[in-house]
């Protein structure tokens, strides 16, 4: 079989992989400007005196940053009947030449990455407003900034713990009434929305192949690939690589040939006339596949033998020399005297 052509030299990998390069590198200079940012802030909430009203007004101000209104200009979400439901979904993307597993791990990477980046520029933007902020106004600078972390996981103060108490307690351990984290909410809301599409689609409107079905096409397309390339193979064969068929639809094509163009010289049954007898163990130019498959292909024209090599291809030469080979010890009537040494 060829070999399976790597999914690396396909172009659309190699983009991705340039793609998610530089965006690594735009995430770790983000990473190493907010760090600095954020260090710098601390060093000044330490060495700076707090006034008498920042610690109410910092938080304030954090606030309004860290949830800053939508642009009036905001673009309008598109229309739900816009474009049909089946080209919007991301997954029916197909790319020439690459796996389905390669195209969705390239594009969930470079996803991930897209969302650490808005991320990463959101907070740099929310601690730029709030230097800004404490700059103009003289207060205090604010805490380290930390919102975005405590509004995705809605973290409780501990004093508020006596109001969450379910009164449950075994072994030290008591019951809490605490809503889920956001982040886990919402990821299982995605995966309900997930799993909606894709029951609609490989379960309601048969859009897309089961794994079973996956397979059995894939197996067709093996078998089918098999095939074509056996039958390019077969025409690639010589005198050193060539192999004894021994399929009852090889052996047919080599009698038929045999018997409408061989027998002048070698007898219908290959015991041999003008020619040497094939079915006993003698042979003037070695006995074996490929010595029969080079003398049909070149010929002995000092003996009379013709060379093939223009009027068949190799791999009618192959059932050719496979039928001869087939006639050994076929004791037909008649046969020539032995000629040659003992070769089998």
């Amino acid at each position: 079989m060829p070999p399976i052509p790597s999914s690396t030299d396909n172009p659309f990998v190699i983009f991705m992989i340039i793609v998610i390069l530089i965006l690594a590198i735009a995430i770790i200079l983000l990473a190493n400007v907010l760090l600095g940012a954020a260090q710098i802030k601390a060093a000044e909430s330490a060495a700076t005196p707090a006034a008498p009203d920042a610690g109410a007004a910092a938080p304030a101000a954090l606030a309004e940053f860290a949830n800053p209104a939508p642009p009036a200009s905001a673009s309008p979400a598109p229309h739900a009947g816009s474009a049909p439901p089946h080209q919007a979904l991301l997954f029916l993307l197909v790319v020439p030449g690459l796996s389905d597993t390669a195209f969705y791990f390239l594009l969930s990477v470079l996803l991930l990455e897209i969302i650490i980046i808005f991320t990463l520029i959101y907070n740099v933007r929310i601690l730029l407003l709030v230097r800004k902020e404490a700059a103009a106004t003289a207060e205090a600078p604010a805490k380290p900034l930390s919102s975005w972390w405590d509004k995705i996981n809605r973290f409780k103060p501990v004093a508020q713990e006596a109001d969450l108490d379910l009164g449950h307690d075994y072994d030290g351990i008591r019951e809490l009434d605490n809503r889920l984290p956001p982040w886990w909410l919402y990821g299982f809301y995605c995966t309900i929305i997930f799993a909606c599409i894709y029951l609609w689609r490989y379960h309601i409107s048969h859009t897309a192949p089961l794994s079973g079905e996956e397979y059995a096409i894939d197996m067709r397309k093996a078998e089918l690939a098999k095939v074509e390339y056996l039958k390019k193979a077969a025409n690639n064969v010589d005198e050193s690589t060539v192999q004894l068929l021994t399929g009852a639809a090889d052996l047919s094509a080599g009698k038929t040939v045999f018997e409408t163009t061989c027998f002048a010289c070698h007898g219908k049954h290959g015991e041999g006339s003008v020619g040497p007898n094939l079915t006993d163990e003698y042979w003037l130019h070695g006995g074996t596949i490929q010595d029969v498959f080079k003398t049909i292909k070149y010929g002995w024209p000092d003996k009379g033998m013709k060379s093939w090599k223009d009027d068949y291809s190799p791999s009618q030469i192959a059932q050719i020399a496979s039928y001869v080979k087939s006639l050994g010890g076929t004791h037909p009537d008649n046969p020539k005297a032995p000629q040659g040494t003992i070769d089998k």
